[in-house]
């Protein structure tokens, strides 16, 4: 990593892209500091607090404490992260949208504009619901002595803020993507996570390190280290795992010259979905309790099943049982996702049609038949891995205590954008030393 960054430096092109992106993220960060005019942050932070950890701390984390402190970048890129999987989902119901899909560039760019629609109405959504749900309860500060109207432009003010906020982190992440260096949302998403990181240490070492023993320290930092890097590289085996089909394609005789003839493979990643079903699990399982806790002003005894904070909590074990349920949404996610992105029918025919057969297995359904029985073993694998590195923190939390919002879900998404911005720094240099190689050629 260290190697890459040192080279990505010396090139003038990909040193002009990284210190664009340094600059676009203290941007972010500096919006996630400034305060939206007229709101009792403070209030609205001890709300949140009511709520739980295990609800909302994920959100929180996304945001880089803007959700917490109600800043500018309240919302984050949720709204963006929340379009792009409903555009995902529409695509199976309409055709249209697949149809697109399949466009090349020009369909790309159509998707891409959908998906900006869609995230300028759920930012408009979620800051209504937001600013008039908390507004009588003192996220506007001084309610009480207001007159109507003044009450109705601080909510409006409150609205308009958090839409230009969402509405401008997309465009900044749309900047990195093509004048930076890697995917834009994701490289904002990161960085959000890892501003809240060194709070979660520190939070650590007041609770298991300072004050203890030299021995106990010594555990402690020891268990602590052990379960990160255990976790880190769990996630980066899954991110570079796959299966490799292979591929033999036919020879061809045209005039003098033989073409084809030569072998290859197929990669299928174990863990196709990445922290897709992570995150829509996270999302199925504390949707009802947010909204029973918002509409109670306390928790319902039911909805401690599906916290994951009350989970592995050696005086109420019970409440675990939730945990069934997290799991098994992942794992279907899992399925689900990987059967929107992977087509086993399009691939078969796209061999048959440039001669290349899987040896053993017939071209055309049986290829397809083969490959969703290949993909359909693997996708179990990822999904339980990834399930161990989300619930791993879990188990910390409940049994010690150790509540941070650096979870499992954070990880890999952490790990997964690193190593794809990587590969991507790895490719462009490897791209400009091809042009150079030609131009000397020339």
């Amino acid at each position: 990593m260290i190697g890459t960054l040192g080279r990505a430096f010396k090139s003038a092109d990909l040193r002009k892209r990284l210190l664009f992106m340094l600059g676009v993220l203290v941007v972010v960060r500096l919006g996630s500091l400034i305060p939206i005019p007229g709101v009792n942050t403070g209030y609205f932070s001890s709300i949140l607090d009511n709520l739980g950890d295990g609800n909302l701390s994920y959100l929180n984390a996304f945001t880089g404490g803007s959700f917490e402190r109600l800043s500018l970048f309240a919302l984050g890129i949720t709204p963006y992260i929340t379009s792009s999987i409903i555009v995902q989902l529409l695509t199976i119901a309409i055709p249209k949208l697949e149809e697109m899909q399949r466009e090349g560039e020009d369909g790309r760019k159509k998707m891409e504009r959908i998906t900006r629609y869609i995230t300028l109405g759920l930012a408009i959504a979620e800051s209504v619901a937001m600013a008039v749900g908390f507004g009588r309860q003192g996220l506007i500060a001084g309610y009480e002595t207001m007159s109507m109207g003044h009450y109705v432009m601080a909510i409006i003010i409150v609205i308009i803020a958090l839409i230009v906020g969402a509405t401008a982190l997309m465009w900044l992440g749309e900047q990195i993507t093509d004048k930076g260096v890697g995917n834009g949302i994701s490289i904002i998403l990161l960085f959000n996570i890892i501003a809240g990181v060194p709070a979660d240490f520190a939070g650590l070492f007041e609770q298991f390190i300072k004050g203890q023993g030299a021995g106990q320290a010594i555990g402690a930092i020891a268990i602590i280290a052990g379960v990160c890097v255990g976790m880190i590289l769990i996630v980066i085996i899954l991110s570079d795992a796959e299966r490799r089909i292979p591929v033999q394609y036919s020879q061809k005789v045209v005039g003098r010259r033989v073409f084809g003839g030569q072998s290859s493979h197929i990669p299928l990643k174990v863990n196709t979905a990445g922290v897709m079903p992570v995150i829509f699990a996270s999302s199925i399982m504390q949707f009802p309790v947010i909204i029973a806790q918002l509409i109670t002003r306390s928790q319902p005894e039911w909805t401690k099943y599906l916290t994951p904070s009350f989970w592995f909590n050696t005086d109420h074990w019970i409440y675990t049982v939730g945990l069934a349920a997290y799991v098994g949404l992942i794992i279907a996610f899992a399925y689900f996702y990987t059967s929107i992105t992977f087509n086993p029918i399009e691939i078969a025919d796209n061999l048959k049609r440039s001669g290349g057969v899987v040896p053993g297995v017939t071209p055309g359904k049986s290829t397809s038949d083969y490959l969703q029985s290949i993909i359909n073993k693997i996708v179990i694998v990822g999904a339980i891995g990834i399930a161990i590195v989300a619930v791993i923190p879990m188990v910390f939390s409940g049994i010690f205590g150790a509540n941070v919002s650096f979870g499992g879900t954070s990880l890999i998404i952490i790990v997964g954008v690193i190593l794809e911005t990587l590969k991507q720094m790895e490719a462009m240099m490897r791209n400009k030393n091809y042009r150079g190689f030609l131009s000397d050629e020339n």
